[in-house]
């Protein structure tokens, strides 16, 4: 089995929201971190996690490359 890649969620304002979406036939929210202004975190999808929901203004490194979200006022 190969290991899933990882990603960087690097907040670029406080507040922002990092959720976890479940696998399955039903999607449902199963995870909930808030990050501030220079925080990191790093993520990975596994058996249970198929999307992640990124809520405010960060910067998500994968090895597809780096995304900005939008800031969320």
């Amino acid at each position: 089995m190969t290991q899933p890649d990882y990603i960087i969620i690097e907040a670029l304002e406080d507040g922002v929201h990092v959720i976890g979406l479940t696998r399955g036939t039903d999607t449902k929210f199963h995870h909930s971190e808030k990050l501030d202004t220079g925080e990191v975190m790093i993520a990975q999808f596994t058996e249970h996690t198929s999307a992640m929901k990124i809520r405010g203004k960060a910067k998500i490194h994968s090895s597809h490359g780096v995304v900005e979200s939008g800031s969320k006022k």
